[in-house]
């Protein structure tokens, strides 16, 4: 890492700290790894991302709806989910000092070698063979174990029901699946997206905002059925069909391939390179969505990751991730096919129903083979005393049940006695069957705000003659404009002066523009100021708007000036930000 690239994350922590972006939480108490504060500037920023974010992935598609649940969950959601048993990183603990190490990033740092998805005991065997030590003492390290990383609470005061934070969001919209699946006419694909925080008991916090234990996540859970994915996407495709990703799939990676190809979204659909087409349907809207916070396509690129990577529910998922100069490559959000994992896990432990129906267009005949118990040939066989028995448990299993098993075996296997054919009458019926039921599937799109926050703000930052330009693209600028009067004295063309710029100014929020008003120092440091917090469109009162109601223009990024009537800045700024909303 150069010099420069130090400075320039030192510059933007700086920055975000003296003009209200964000800082560390509790500095008063010397602060606390994995928590940060947004102020002002910084709360409208996150909200411009997450309001983009709405805009790409859920205000502009055909049945994606938005909920929000509960940060509190009862322990039942994530013993149900696997979370309770898979939720955890590995753990270094140094015997000498007590100091607590992630042990993948330590062993990563210090050896770089990956031991992503590898177990305790592999991970203690290779740090014996490497003779590792603390980084901090030079002590020796205990085995290395998995620590649980879910927030713990209690639901009641007192002796309370253990419940846990949730550490995302896809649980609550699962648990809802049911309910709103109902609500939208009972119609697939659906879409449930949430967003807000979350909490993740982090074994070390580091790199500023992109490891937090508390965070804000956009997610979308997108239910489908599997086997009209194919004719589904392609109803949609065809706004991303050609955006092209780079992407490195998991047999490039094993091939020890460690440069992505570029492919469009049609390719990875057409060539099986995704587990279903909805998978890379996301992954290109994902792709647009990032490149509009101003990120250049060359330093985007999807990761497949291998089936050791993967999380416990995932059937396949690519990391997408944006080249940054601090910190190389970081993940920005992730693409997961969770398949019908979780809505059958929740099934099985509320036994609510799940399932969905699908009416055949036309209705199919199927032949079925029943096998009913024949009594008297049971009793023969089993004796009188343990026919009943047997009957019971015969009769408690399904006709085709039992006739799939003699079919299978030659005989039906109960209480500990094997039936043959004889033991059962075998009839054959035709049925006409209008639909089945099925568990959905599931493909989820997932980012932390957090992280594109501060890719946003790296990209963005750059200095003109020594002064700071936060280049930020205009959606995702804390205000559109800034209006200015070129003084603010007691001299009556001041004071005129003044009244016109806040007559501007109330005139843009009243229409909604999002407007800052500033008459505190000259006009020069009221540029900087404003270029600072990354303000596209600088609006100066001067002496000649007081001659021809006229102000001045300025643009952020290339400091050239125009003059326009005041009647038409709306109709100015709406072109220049391409706000459509406001036409």
């Amino acid at each position: 890492m150069t010099s420069s690239e130090r400075d320039k994350y030192d510059k933007i922590m700086d920055l975000s700290r003296r003009r209200g972006i964000f800082w560390t939480s509790f500095e008063i108490y010397g602060g606390v790894a994995g928590f940060y504060d947004f102020g002002p500037i910084g709360v409208l920023i996150k909200r411009n991302i997450v309001n983009q974010w709405l805009k790409y992935f859920v205000y502009s598609r055909e049945n994606i709806v938005e909920i929000e649940t509960p940060i509190i969950n009862p322990r039942v959601v994530f013993k149900a989910s696997g979370h309770e048993e898979h939720f955890t990183d590995p753990v270094l603990v140094c015997n000498k000092c007590g100091r607590v190490y992630r042990a993948d990033h330590l062993i990563k740092d210090l050896l770089n070698i990956e031991v992503e998805g590898w177990s305790p005991e592999e991970i203690t065997k290779l740090v014996q063979e490497k003779e590792l030590k603390c980084p901090e003492c030079g002590g020796d390290f205990a085995p290395a174990f998995n620590a649980l990383l879910l927030f713990t609470t209690q639901i009641g005061p007192y002796r309370g029901e253990t419940a846990y934070l949730k550490p995302e969001h896809a649980q609550g919209m699962f648990i809802n699946f049911p309910h709103l699946f109902k609500i939208l006419r009972n119609t697939l694909p659906l879409g449930i997206a949430q967003v807000g925080r979350v909490a993740r008991n982090e074994i070390s916090p580091r790199q500023g905002l992109l490891r937090l234990r508390e965070f804000n996540i956009m997610e979308i859970e997108f239910f489908f059925d599997p086997e009209e994915a194919d004719r589904e996407v392609s109803r949609v495709v065809s706004d991303v069909e050609d955006e092209k990703l780079w992407v490195l799939t998991a047999d490039m990676r094993l091939k020890n391939i460690e440069e992505p190809a570029e492919f469009t979204v049609r390719e990875l659909i057409d060539r099986k390179l995704v587990k279903t087409p909805w998978l890379a349907y996301w992954m290109g809207i994902g792709n647009k969505f990032v490149k509009s916070l101003g990120v250049p396509p060359d330093k985007i690129r999807f990761i497949e990751k291998l089936p050791h990577e993967r999380a416990h529910y995932s059937a396949q998922t690519f990391d997408q991730e944006v080249l940054t100069e601090k910190f190389g490559w970081i993940e920005v959000a992730g693409y997961a096919y969770r398949t019908s994992y979780d809505i059958e896990r929740h099934a099985a432990n509320s036994n609510a129903d799940f399932e969905v129906f699908k009416k055949f267009e036309e209705p199919i005949i199927v032949k079925k083979e029943l096998a009913y118990p024949n009594p008297s040939e049971i009793s023969k066989l089993v004796g009188s005393e343990k026919t009943r028995e047997v009957l019971q448990s015969l009769y408690s299993r399904k006709p085709e049940e039992l006739a799939r098993e003699l079919s299978e075996k030659g005989y039906v296997e109960v209480q500990g006695f094997k039936l043959p054919a004889n033991c059962f009458y075998v009839k054959r019926e035709e049925e006409k069957i209008h639909g089945k039921k099925f568990y959905p599937h599931v493909v989820e799109p997932s980012f932390g705000v957090e992280r594109l926050i501060y890719v946003a703000l790296e990209y963005a930052y750059t200095e003109r003659e020594g002064k700071i330009v936060l280049k930020l693209p205009p959606q995702l600028a804390p205000y559109h404009v800034a209006v200015f009067p070129l003084m603010a004295g007691n001299k009556p063309e001041h004071v005129k002066m003044v009244e016109i710029a806040k007559s501007i100014y109330k005139r843009l929020v009243a229409r909604g523009f999002r407007a800052v008003y500033d008459d505190d120092g000259s006009i020069g440091r009221r540029y900087a100021r404003a270029d600072e917090i990354g303000i596209p469109f600088a609006i100066t009162v001067d002496h000649q708007t007081l001659e021809d109601n006229t102000v001045t223009i300025r643009d952020r990024d290339t400091t050239e000036q125009i003059r326009i009537e005041i009647s038409s800045i709306e109709k100015y700024l709406v072109e220049k930000l391409g706000l459509e909303q406001f036409l």
